[in-house]
């Protein structure tokens, strides 16, 4: 390679001419290059720039588009979020009314079955007091039958007569039986 640069300085040294600049443009090149490149620059600056303009433009619209209905969305979820909180609480005072309902029906049942209860019981004690001076009342006037026949048989034995059948001797019996209830009364 260096014998090639030395035989190219070594020609140019010899002819006497001047080599041309590897730098410098000729004039001719440089017209239809310019020319070229205006048509070029024209032509996309009339049909690809105002497509991607519009490109741009319909991007751009969709992200304002979409922070915008990013903050609608925020908003509403905010409202939602509110809403939620307000039914929440009405629904924590309904269950807090509810509860309180709740006790109150709780505490009234209860008195009433105690009520109830007391009824039932008065009427129990009444029942019982009721046969047991059924009871007392039968038990006397047996007692009383039994204690007049006993008295009519001793006092038929004193005498040594028969005294069942005078009605005389049993309304004596019935007069000393009433005398007795009467002290035993007092």
């Amino acid at each position: 390679m260096i014998d090639v640069l030395t035989r190219v300085i070594a020609a140019t040294a010899e002819g006497g001419e001047e080599m041309p600049s590897v730098l410098a443009v000729p004039l001719d090149e440089l017209i239809i290059g310019l020319i070229a490149f205006l048509i070029v620059f024209g032509a996309l600056g009339k049909f690809a720039l105002p497509k991607i303009k519009a490109t741009l433009d319909e991007r751009a619209d969709a992200i304002e588009g979409g922070l915008q209905r990013a903050e609608e969305a925020q908003a509403e979820s905010q409202r939602v979020l509110e809403e939620y909180k307000q039914q929440l609480a009405q629904a924590r005072e309904e269950a807090s009314a509810i509860r309180t309902q709740a006790q109150a029906d709780r505490t009234s049942i209860v008195e009433e079955a105690r009520g109830e209860a007391r009824q039932a019981a008065a009427q129990g004690t009444a029942a019982a007091e009721a046969q047991m001076a059924a009871d007392r009342a039968q038990a006397m006037s047996t007692l009383t039958r039994q204690v007049g026949e006993l008295s009519v048989e001793l006092a038929g034995k004193v005498v040594s007569e028969s005294l069942k059948d005078d009605a005389r001797v049993r309304a004596t019996v019935d007069a000393f039986l009433d005398d007795l209830e009467r002290q035993a009364a007092r």
